[in-house]
Parts: structure tokens; C-alpha cells; sequence
């Protein structure tokens, strides 16, 4: 089991993946540090939405494992596990496969984590980055003792539903978390009332955001953020004792070359099915 590593005095923040030869099939998948960026935020509101600091302050918090090959996959809404069909033209992606059933898409991750004693990983989709006909299941891992790896599942939302996952598309973000935090808070509800400071510095905020809405469309003022989060101050003038507008996070840094075999032949993939219309949805 691993140990603590400490360094002038501190303990360990490492995060290790290991690479499994014994699963691996030809290469590993890439990880990278989380995008801020989303399309939807850039294209469907014209960049608008990346004025929300919250948003991309969730996008970047963590670590992505991205997609191989590129593929599609459907579901026929059975319970089965050939009820997943999944379909490539091109090089074919390793990982992903039909394993569980009930239109659930899985990745076999080849990477074991180990994480310092008492972290776990919160393994999720990408965050704010949505997927029409299919979800991401989450998960909680106990990285710092398990010797084994972990799939990471999607499931589809409908059935007969044609679903791209592009090649480098994040498939998995992970995020370490320690283990009993979220127990040790105690969490409690009150009246704003009872705390005459907050709740005025919310009045004032109230009335000036009360303002921005009733302003006059034509203002140059209009569609101007406040901007005082984004600042880390209230709308008192109050600084923020501690404010993050962007995550820093350290690229997996390449201690090891990996012993790759020979990859076998870039034949296309499908599923082994032929089921009714999922058959057809695919032309076969």
C-alpha cells in the first residue's frame, strides 16, 4: 500500500496513474488538464455564458480522460448487454464496449490511480458539457488503497438515438476529493435576518440588481455584468479574504515510457449485434 510522501513538512498532492500493460491494447489514452472552454458557451451564446465565473471555475476542476478513436453508438432500449451497438468507420477504439447492460456505454480505464492516503477521486463526465441521448454516471473511488482500475459509464437517455463521441472528445474527468470532508461540515438553516451585515450587503445587492433588470433596453449599460464576483469583492466594495478566477492545475508528467505491444490491425469495430432495428439504424 502506498505511504505518504512528505517534503518539507508537507504531505504529499501526488497523483499517480499507473499504466496497465495487462489490459492495454496497442496505446493509452491521453490525460490533460480540464478545458475552460465549452462550444455550447462559446458558439450557442455568442461567449456570453463565459462571463460566469462559476462555470468555468467548474469547468477546469480536474483532470480529463480522453476518448481513443471516434465512434457511434446506439442502444435498443432492451436490457441486454448486446443491446448497445457500437459502430466505426475508421481506427478501432479500445476501450469502449458493451459490459453492464440497461444502455450503459463503458470505457475500460487503463490507468490505475493511486491517490495520498485518505483522497479519493470523484470520477464524473465532463462538467457543463452535455451530450444529447446520453449521460454520465459518476463515481467515488477509494484511489489510495484500490490495486485495481475503474470503467467509467454513460447511459444512454433514449433509445435508437445515434451517439458521436469524437476522437480526444473528454470521456472522464477526475477530481480528487478527501475522504470524509463532505461528514465533517454541519450544516444549518437560519434567517437571513439573524445576520444584520450579510443581510444588508444582500439588500444592496438586491436593489441594484432589481435596477440592471428594469433598465432601460436601449442603455449602453444594459447587458453589463455587475462584475463584482469576478473581482472577488461585494457590492459593498468588500475584497473577497481568498478569490480564484482561474484553476492552475499540473499536467501528468511523463516519469515512465510505456511498454506498448504491437497494436493490432485499424479494423472498424462493431458491436457483436444485429438486432432488429438497431440493425437497421446502422444500414446493415
Amino acid at each position: 500500500m502506498a505511504t505518504a510522501v512528505r517534503s518539507e513538512g508537507k504531505e504529499s498532492r501526488q497523483i499517480v496513474a499507473y499504466r496497465i500493460h495487462d489490459i492495454a491494447v496497442g496505446k493509452f489514452p491521453r490525460l490533460v488538464c480540464a478545458s475552460p472552454d465549452r462550444t455550447w458557451m462559446d458558439v450557442q451564446t455568442g461567449g456570453w455564458a463565459n462571463r460566469c465565473l462559476p462555470l468555468r471555475m467548474a469547468n477546469q476542476a480536474g483532470w480529463f480522460i480522453l476518448n481513443d478513436e471516434e465512434f457511434v453508438a446506439a442502444w435498443d432500449g432492451s436490457n441486454d448487454t448486446k443491446g448497445v451497438q457500437i459502430v466505426t468507420k475508421g481506427a478501432k477504439p479500445y476501450y469502449v464496449q458493451s459490459m453492464f447492460g440497461v444502455g450503459i456505454l463503458t470505457w475500460v480505464v487503463p490507468f490505475l490511480f493511486r491517490t495520498p492516503p485518505g483522497v479519493n477521486l470523484l470520477v464524473r463526465g465532463p462538467s457543463n458539457m452535455a451530450k444529447d441521448g446520453i449521460a454520465p454516471l459518476d463515481g467515488v473511488v477509494e484511489s489510495d488503497w484500490l490495486s485495481a482500475p475503474f470503467t467509467m459509464n454513460w447511459k444512454f437517455t433514449r433509445s435508437f438515438k445515434k451517439v458521436k463521441f469524437e476522437r480526444g472528445e473528454p470521456i472522464a474527468m477526475i477530481l480528487p476529493i478527501r475522504r470524509g470532508e463532505l461528514e465533517a461540515f454541519e450544516p444549518q438553516l437560519r434567517n437571513i435576518e439573524s445576520e444584520p451585515e450579510l443581510h444588508q450587503e444582500f439588500r444592496t445587492w438586491w436593489a441594484k440588481r432589481k435596477e440592471k433588470v428594469n433598465e432601460d433596453p436601449s442603455s449602453p449599460t444594459k447587458n453589463k455584468i455587475q462584475g463584482h464576483y469576478i473581482r472577488g469583492e461585494s457590492v459593498t466594495g468588500t475584497k473577497a479574504p481568498e478569490h480564484q478566477n482561474r484553476l492552475e492545475l499540473q499536467e501528468f508528467t511523463e516519469l515512465e515510457a510505456a511498454l506498448l505491444k504491437e497494436p493490432p490491425p485499424n479494423e472498424a469495430q462493431t458491436a457483436p449485434t444485429s438486432r432488429g432495428l438497431l440493425s437497421r439504424l446502422f444500414g446493415r
